[in-house]
């Protein structure tokens, strides 16, 4: 019964292009979005008995590829060892935009006023291309946290529950995936 309301025929012409994209976004690699899609939509095929048409269909492939996309992040040990690598990339971020013996923005690095009211940048297409090559610029270690805070609007205890990260490094990771993607920004788009 549930297979004739599914219609998983259907599922690659009316979501495939939508779950890639969702997909690519959050991996930034072409094969590895493909890749995640077929095994959304084969787990939702062996699935397909237990939806329980609270959702969407659309809906319910997302949230199967959302759960996709973090078992790839965690086989591929993105976090691994995150807190080295947050010790060991303390000083060398730090340098680039704070005053070492105080904290204070660099006069170079200082946030500036945005030209125009990013709302209104946002709402043009071209903004999803830099803010995506700004993620794809961001080190990898930051970039599943980042996007699953501000893209997929996750709170913090689920993050640091998925990624297997402590609240002290999800915060760190997120201070400094914020003050990169706004540099990376003002570079090339509000600024320029």
């Amino acid at each position: 019964m549930n297979e004739e309301i599914l219609q998983p025929q259907n599922w690659l012409n009316n979501y495939g292009d939508y779950l890639y994209s969702v997909a690519f976004i959050k991996v930034n690699n072409k094969e590895a979005a493909e890749d995640l899609v077929q095994d959304t939509f084969f787990s939702a095929f062996k699935a397909r008995e237990q939806f329980r048409h609270g959702s969407s269909e659309r809906t319910w492939l997302t949230a199967i590829l959302k759960n996709k996309i973090i078992d790839h992040y965690r086989k591929n040990d993105v976090l691994k060892d995150v807190t080295g690598y947050l010790s060991q990339t303390e000083s060398g971020f730090t340098r680039h935009f704070f005053e070492e013996d105080n904290g204070h923005w660099l006069d170079n690095a200082l946030p500036t006023a945005w030209k125009e009211m990013a709302d209104a940048k946002i709402n043009k297409n071209d903004f999803n291309k830099i803010m995506q090559y700004c993620i794809s610029k961001m080190p990898p270690k930051l970039v599943p946290v980042f996007i699953a805070r501000f893209l997929d609007d996750e709170d913090s205890a689920t993050i640091c529950k998925d990624f297997n990260i402590t609240s002290s490094n999800y915060w760190v990771i997120i201070h400094r995936a914020k003050v990169l993607i706004r540099s990376c920004l003002e570079k090339n788009w509000f600024l320029a």
